[in-house]
């Protein structure tokens, strides 16, 4: 039986941040580079049954951007200590010790030891590039191997291709109505949800509003709907991470509305969210936005967004005829 070997260094890290080698995250290209591979993959109908990666903060987040790119979950990425400083003796241990039901493997990690692991395995060298590198960063290898992975010798490996993001289409793959086109960020992207916090003092539905990213304007806490987690899960997150709070779901409707965002329209669905504890500014994960609560009406006069203004005067609404639990 064949199967298949995926080999992937780590995205472009950013050298700038003082912090340890293995805290070293990764820069905007290399955050690219990871889900532009993990696109490619999905498009071509390559994606790995099973996905290792070495613990360090640069390849860590490459295998889980690559992964949600994929339609996969960063759950799904099994971090394995000893790919951080491993050669390629303990690259071939760890293949060699997958499952026979993986028929598609893919391995996230450093060099040298991703190349060296893939000269063994091959019968020539990887082959160089036009720059003279052979594995720069954000690139995959792609290996056919015959038998069980218990077998893996050196030189049994067959070279399929070799896929560097920076060669691939700048657009990523969106399916319309209309058919395929291209959009600046990862399909997923453009689903998002977005909770309305809201508590009710002396029978008065108050509105918790938070600072833009820049604080330049209001808003509420936003973000993209995460591969694993239901749009209500990942308003939830948002509003734990942006605005400092966690609650529940209140059980009434919710809102939907459009905004505009990476050159294409998102599509936003608006919870309710009691909040039942807010975390001291010092304690927050972004104590930069500001939190202010306002009375219902006041908060819809302080947000920019037409649709947004609409969606959420009329989740207030049904709030109201509901009245205080």
């Amino acid at each position: 039986m064949t199967r298949e070997l995926l080999l992937l260094r780590h995205g472009k890290s950013d050298w700038s941040k003082p912090v340890s080698d293995f805290q070293r995250p990764l820069k905007k290209r290399g955050k690219l580079g990871a889900q532009r591979i993990g696109d490619w993959l999905a498009e071509y109908e390559l994606v790995p049954q099973r996905i290792l990666s070495s613990p360090a903060e640069r390849a860590r987040a490459t295998a889980e951007k690559c992964a949600k790119a994929m339609g996969r979950t960063a759950a799904e990425v099994t971090l394995e200590p000893s790919l951080y400083e491993a050669d390629a003796e303990e690259l071939a241990r760890l293949v060699a010790a997958s499952g026979d039901e993986v028929e598609r493997l893919m391995v996230v990690g450093h060099n040298p030891a991703l190349e060296e692991f893939a000269d063994w395995l091959l019968p020539d060298p990887l082959p160089e590039g036009d720059d003279g590198k052979r594995l720069p960063t954000a690139t995959l290898v792609r290996l056919a191997v015959e038998g069980s992975w218990s077998s893996l010798t050196a030189g049994n490996a067959r070279l399929l291709e070799v896929q560097r993001a920076k060669t691939l289409p700048e657009g990523f793959v969106f399916a319309t109505p209309d058919g395929i086109e291209r959009r600046p960020r990862p399909a997923y992207y453009y689903t998002q949800s977005a909770v309305m916090p809201f508590r009710w003092r002396d029978g008065q539905l108050e509105v918790l509003l938070i600072g833009s990213s820049s604080n330049r304007h209001w808003s509420l806490p936003k973000g993209i709907v995460e591969p694993g987690l239901s749009a209500a899960q990942s308003a939830l997150k948002e509003a734990r991470e942006e605005a400092g709070i966690s609650g529940e779901i209140a059980e009434v409707t919710p809102g939907h509305y459009p905004h505009a965002k990476w050159g294409a329209r998102c599509g936003v669905t608006l919870f309710a969210m009691r909040v039942d504890d807010q975390l001291p500014e010092q304690h927050r994960e972004e104590p930069q936005r500001t939190r202010r609560w306002l009375p219902a009406a006041a908060a819809t006069e302080h947000l920019e967004q037409p649709s947004l203004v609409v969606e959420l005067r009329s989740l207030i609404e049904r709030l109201q005829a509901e009245g205080p639990a």
